[in-house]
């Protein structure tokens, strides 16, 4: 059996349509034929009599399961339950059935009750592991050994004879090549005004690895584009103002409504391994000392993020890494920052009224709310050890204050509303600084906070503060 004639039925509940289409996709590309219903439903068919068909006209059927699909009732049970009476009713081999996990959960007590037969009866497959995709490979390679495709030969036409005609070359476009797309998986918490979690939440967010060498790996999160409303309204900055007693607040206004387009941002700062791997290569505007943090950490200093950079060595950075992967990678406008860092919500933090020394990196002896008074560690901690936003970026909130691509500007009056750098009118000397750091404060971590430094003399990089993450596209200049 060649691959292209593999029907494969993907089940799925509707909340983990986006890990299913792009299952769907990988398994197409793959060679294999995977039907699913927002894809090959055409409109105007009766879906209930087309699914039953196409589960039966299927050599093997995934079972999608998640933490929120395994309880839920209804068809995806049912398509479930079909499959198991295909599975029971033909011959041996004619129909293979994978449960596939896209998350640690429960698999469902399915039963085929003439056979006896349970869903948990058959090994799972832990697609949300690093190598899922590569034990889906090697599974259904087992089961059906497919035959390789036979490549098809080109048919050769002799050309006519032409006369030449010069015609004046046009500009060379660029290709774009979309990175494949890996789903994984998190849980975010929100917490009230006294620092305590009210709720917590699974989520899924898609991403690429763009592999620097020697192991290190640079993952980019999918952001969607949307419009969100930036900065903090005037009452609110004002009760900082006096709270605070810091005029820096009034930096945040006027509030105004910012459409952005979709792109790619890191998962978490650059790392000190991945500033070690770029600053290796050849020199583009200026040298890149290797190590220039002060916080080296333990044996897993590498995984702290880097600091103690200026703006130009974070640019330079940017410009190394598009030349070596071939994307174009750069510092995030202010308005795609804290879009990302807000990624939906309308609090002061995206854990919710406060932040707490347990949920992120800064100097939780002072407070917000009416949290309680936390740890300072009063030092960098390593990437990835606090909760999540909703788009799954980490970090977004203390460690390192974060560059942006912006000239400062003291406030938002006639700032873009497209979600591009503001570059026009503005101090070429300075940027904007986002995110807060372990040094700061909790109002200087807020979503809407900015500061600023110089981007060549830093004062702030004498205090080991100074980070950034990278941005790209969603396509691949070749």
């Amino acid at each position: 059996m060649k691959k292209s004639e593999i029907q494969i039925f993907l089940a799925h509940a509707s909340e983990d349509k986006p890990a299913v289409l792009v299952l769907h996709e990988r398994l197409k590309q793959a060679g294999y034929k995977p039907w699913l219903d927002k894809k090959d439903l055409i409109p105007g068919q009766n879906w209930r009599s087309v699914i039953p068909k196409a589960i039966a006209n299927s050599q093997l059927f995934i079972a999608c399961l998640s933490q929120r699909s395994i309880a839920k009732q209804g068809f995806v049970q049912r398509e479930f339950k079909m499959a198991l009476n295909q599975y029971a009713d033909r011959p041996p081999n004619s129909i293979y059935l994978i449960p596939l996990r896209l998350d640690e959960c429960d698999i469902p007590d399915l039963r085929q009750e003439e056979y006896g037969l349970n869903l948990r009866d058959l090994h799972w497959l832990d697609y949300w592991e690093e190598d899922g995709s590569e034990q889906l490979e090697r599974a259904i390679t087992h089961q059906f050994n497919p035959e390789p495709e036979e490549p098809k030969k080109p048919v050769i036409v002799p050309e006519e004879p032409k006369q030449p005609v010069i015609v004046p070359e046009e500009p060379k476009k660029t290709v774009i090549v979309t990175p494949p797309l890996s789903v994984f998986n998190f849980e975010i918490v929100r917490v009230n005004a006294k620092g305590e979690q009210i709720n917590k939440e699974s989520k899924q967010s898609q991403y690429f690895r763009e592999d620097l060498g020697n192991g290190i790996t640079l993952e980019m999160v999918a952001i969607p584009g949307g419009t969100f409303t930036m900065g903090t309204e005037d009452e609110e900055i004002e009760r900082l103002v006096k709270k605070f007693n810091w005029e820096g607040f009034r930096w945040e206004r006027p509030q105004h409504r910012v459409t952005v387009s979709s792109f790619y941002m890191g998962r978490y700062p650059i790392t000190q391994a991945q500033w070690k791997a770029i600053a290796a290569t050849a020199k583009i505007d200026i040298d890149l000392e290797t190590n220039p943090s002060n916080f080296k950490g333990d044996e897993k200093g590498d995984e702290l993020p880097v600091e103690s950079v200026n703006w130009y060595q974070a640019t330079e950075f940017c410009k190394r890494l598009s030349r070596e992967t071939k994307r174009e990678y750069r510092l995030p406008s202010e308005a795609e920052w804290e879009y990302a860092c807000r990624a939906g919500t309308t609090t002061p933090f995206y854990f919710g009224e406060t932040i707490t020394g347990e949920l992120a990196n800064y100097n939780a002896g002072y407070t917000y709310a009416e949290e309680a008074k936390g740890e300072y560690r009063q030092q960098t901690t390593r990437v990835g050890q606090f909760p999540p936003n909703a788009f799954g970026l980490y970090d977004m909130h203390g460690n390192v204050w974060e560059w942006c691509a912006d000239t400062w500007h003291d406030n938002y009056d006639g700032a873009p509303t497209d979600g591009s750098a503001w570059i026009e009118n503005g101090d070429d000397n300075r940027s904007p600084l986002r995110g807060g750091s372990w040094y700061v404060n909790p109002d200087d971590c807020r979503s809407a906070s900015r500061d600023n430094d110089n981007r060549r003399d830093s004062y702030y990089c004498y205090y080991d503060v100074l980070g950034f993450r990278v941005v790209c596209g969603a396509g691949r200049t070749l």
